[in-house]
């Protein structure tokens, strides 16, 4: 059995949870709590950058990041639900991008926090992250992601973790400024039980 090394508040674990879920993989993939701050955790064997999520298979190999064991996901399930084929394929990619983007800039705004001294915060650098999430965030809202009856993409899975990131380590700021986007995570967690299971 393939095992994903991972934890509960990471965002990009979050994402490839949601999609094995979808997939309907999670009796095929053990899930494992990671701590990549522990020099001595096993992910550091795993994986050279001491990331997660890692993804630990069957043969020995290891893949890593997000994007790379979805890609792997959906080849090895076949039918091309999370990154459609044809047309549609460069669409969801770019949404999955976009959501990264805003992930990476949360992450670094926390991180700022999280191992600066307050007196050493740089307050140009947590708005220059600001400004990319803000940013990202209109974009959706100006073209939300549609969804398919074959299950959602991997761009509206990733959109909905980010967002739920913000709400879990921002405070959900965004909420106030985004209406159009608060609606659309409420139908994405009504239509994705997994959204809710995988929740921090």
């Amino acid at each position: 059995m393939a095992t994903l090394l991972s934890s509960p508040p990471s965002p990009f674990g979050r994402k490839v949870r949601i999609a094995i879920d979808v997939l309907g993989m999670t009796d095929r993939i053990a899930v494992l709590t990671a701590d990549t701050n522990n020099p001595d955790d096993p992910v550091r064997r795993h994986n050279p950058l001491g990331k997660i999520p890692t993804l630990l298979l069957d043969d020995g190999d290891t893949l890593f990041d997000s994007r790379v064991i979805v890609d792997y996901l959906n080849a090895l399930d076949g039918r091309d639900l999370l990154i459609p084929a044809g047309p549609e394929r460069i669409g969801v990619l770019r949404e999955q991008a976009l959501a990264d983007g805003i992930l990476d800039a949360a992450l670094l705004q926390v991180y700022e926090r999280r191992y600066r001294p307050a007196e050493h915060h740089v307050e140009s650098w947590l708005e220059h992250q600001r400004g990319k999430v803000s940013r990202a965030l209109d974009a959706f809202s100006a073209r939300l992601p549609v969804a398919r009856p074959a299950g959602p993409s991997i761009g509206e899975i990733t959109l909905a973790c980010a967002l739920g990131y913000l709400d879990f380590r921002l405070e959900g700021s965004w909420r106030a400024t985004q209406p159009a986007l608060v609606s659309w995570l409420d139908g994405f967690a009504q239509r994705v039980p997994a959204f809710g299971r995988t929740a921090p």
